[in-house]
């Protein structure tokens, strides 16, 4: 293994996020998610490090050798390799919230699309799906689930600084999309990541169908 780890991450705790981090991207590179080698996502490695995919690789075939150790503030450890360029957007979750485990960033269509289309609103605010209830907090279809839109920008600190705005009004957040880019979910394992990344795809999908019937 390429990766050079510090004493305090057992070797056996990063092949094993490396390779679910693998296999979760390679299950959603074949949904479709993850075009043109786009996408990164990441687990936590305790408290001052995080595991994370390196740049520019293809989602559909990553093995544990493209998956690399960052620091807090997204500085590569123990390696040659340059992490995902979102990778301040990841390691700022995981600051925030401890309770964070792992982070999820895809580019589907419907995402894609669901961003250009709300980017002018701000945000797109779901209610009465019974889906909703997949996302943790949320234990009825009659709750309203905010998803905020912010603008893109190859600039990663104002991003990272336009998110820290939207939770220091108090504002609960439990993904975001980013305009013409993609979607950003989390979860305290990879598994409450997955459930909250496909339950927001499909209720998406729902949201994007009802605006075309209704113009119809």
């Amino acid at each position: 293994m390429s990766q050079q780890l510090p004493a305090t991450i057992p070797a056996n705790l990063f092949e094993s996020s490396a390779d679910t981090i693998a296999e979760t991207a390679r299950e959603l590179s074949a949904l479709g998610w993850t075009p043109a080698t786009s996408s990164n996502f990441s687990m936590r490695m305790g408290a001052d490090h995080a595991a994370i995919t390196i740049s520019g690789r293809d989602k559909g075939r990553l093995g544990r050798d493209d998956i690399m150790l960052v620091d807090m503030q997204g500085n590569a450890v123990g390696s040659a390799a340059r992490p995902s360029a979102e990778t301040a957007l990841h390691t700022q979750l995981y600051r925030r919230w401890p309770h964070v485990h792992a982070v999820l960033h895809t580019h589907s269509r419907t995402q894609s699309v669901a961003s250009r289309l709300y980017a002018d609103a701000g945000v797109i605010r779901l209610h009465g799906w019974e889906l909703q209830k997949a996302i943790s907090g949320h234990a009825t279809h009659d709750s309203v689930l905010e998803i905020p839109v912010f603008p893109n920008t190859q600039q990663m600190p104002e991003l990272v600084a336009r998110i820290d705005k939207w939770l220091d009004t108090g504002k609960p957040l439990h993904a975001y999309l980013i305009d013409g880019h993609g979607i950003y979910t989390w979860g305290h394992d990879m598994a409450e990541a997955r459930r909250h990344l496909e339950a927001l795809e499909f209720l998406l999908a729902c949201e994007l169908d009802l605006k075309i019937l209704r113009a119809s």
